[in-house]
């Protein structure tokens, strides 16, 4: 099976560009594909202001979000998921919506025609990237990279299994969102 998603009609916005050093923030996004309207990565940022206004203007009330994707558990990538009370949670293997919980494993998820869901372990065991099939090509939201120039993540659990996801990743994908950086377009110096 082919890691591209099945259809290219999303279109994607970044929320907020998340950042390392001066604190923490994660890399926030809303997808569009049809009815479906995913958040990526709702986690710390210094204001949820920084997740809200943008929705707001784009004219999407939290309430209306049907998904929400975690690349990992780590508090810093989900702790603004209860900003979007009707949505379905998905992780690494399974989807949450009010007390039901369903497993499925993500490796290969198609959530939707244009978001599709990889197992990219490295960061943590349980990492997964967002594949989305846009216009302009397929968008990777991941933690493979934490920023576009990460070399390799200090915070790894397993080095060979980053570097063996970037190469998957980078076989698909137009554009990187890093877990805590701006979107980059991978070329022959992105790290490995």
């Amino acid at each position: 099976m082919s890691d591209r998603p099945q259809a290219n009609d999303a279109t994607y916005v970044l929320l907020n560009t998340g950042y390392l050093g001066r604190g923490v923030a994660s890399t926030v996004a809303l997808v569009r594909d049809g009815d479906t309207l995913l958040v990526t990565d709702p986690g710390m940022v210094s204001d949820r202001e920084l997740i809200l206004a943008p929705l707001r203007e784009l004219g999407v009330a939290p309430e209306a979000v049907t998904d929400v994707v975690f690349s990992h558990h780590h508090p810093d990538h989900t702790l603004n998921a209860a900003l979007f009370p009707n949505a379905r949670f998905h992780d690494h293997w399974a989807i949450y919506h009010g007390d039901r919980w369903e497993d499925r494993d993500a490796e290969g998820w198609q959530l939707s025609p244009s978001v599709r869901l990889i197992r990219t372990p490295g960061h943590t065991p349980e990492d997964i990237t967002t594949l989305v099939g846009t216009a302009g090509g397929v968008v990777a939201f991941t933690h493979l990279w934490t920023t576009p120039t990460s070399a390799d993540d200090p915070y790894a659990t397993d080095l060979d299994a980053l570097h063996a996801g970037r190469e998957r990743v980078l076989a698909v994908a137009d554009v990187v969102v890093p877990g805590h950086g701006p979107a980059f377009v991978p070329d022959g110096n992105t790290p490995r």
